[in-house]
């Protein structure tokens, strides 16, 4: 039997559909896009930024933060027993408090930018089929040596999102999560780190 022309053009624009839909998308590609528009940005709004420090956190809160993977990294910050002994809204208040953490230390980072760019490295294995990848980079200085600065991302509802940082060997989540259980093995609760994280966006 032959498939009026109608259903055939339909058939393949089903089978067209789903290949973008489901195709795993290339984050590497993401993280230079990132990259780009960021150091872009910085470059555009220098004027600005002199007269208003603070537009660095708009900046950010556009282009890094929606590839962001808050959630994951505040259940990793905080390690699995405090975060299974929390409610669903305390679990919301302290996303919300790191989040805002999050977003000052990237801010301040970049900050300090001046004029430096950054180079990426293959992605050693590929990409293909995996949940979990590390991207390799650094970042490149007019007046020094570059910085190794590596990323830790994983792959959610198909799309790829930052769970780590790493700068010269140190974990952007680790250092959190110390710091955490420090607070906690002293017996503070997860609702009086929230505050203090809090109190923290506030200086």
């Amino acid at each position: 039997m032959k498939l009026h022309k109608s259903k055939l053009m339909l058939f393949f624009i089903t089978i067209i559909f789903c290949g973008v839909t489901f195709a795993q998308p290339n984050p590497m590609t993401m993280m230079k896009n990132i990259s780009a528009k960021i150091l872009a940005s910085l470059k555009r709004n220098r004027p600005k930024l002199r007269n208003n420090p603070k537009f660095i956190y708009t900046l950010v809160k556009r282009i890094i933060i929606p590839h962001a993977d808050l959630p994951g990294m505040s259940r990793s910050v905080l390690g699995r027993n405090a975060w299974q002994s929390t409610n669903q809204s305390q679990r919301k208040a302290f996303i919300n408090a790191f989040t805002n953490v999050m977003i000052g230390t990237y801010a301040s980072a970049l900050n300090a930018y001046q004029d430096e760019t950054i180079k990426f490295f293959p992605i050693r294995g590929g990409y293909q089929g995996k949940k979990r990848i590390g991207i390799q980079s650094q970042v490149i200085r007019p007046d020094g040596p570059p910085i190794p600065l590596n990323y830790k991302l994983a792959l959610i509802n198909n799309q790829w999102k930052i769970y780590d940082l790493n700068v010269e060997g140190i974990s952007l989540l680790q250092s959190f999560y110390a710091q955490f259980q420090a607070k906690l093995s002293q017996g503070q609760t997860v609702a009086q780190i929230t505050r203090t994280l809090r109190r923290r966006k506030k200086r």
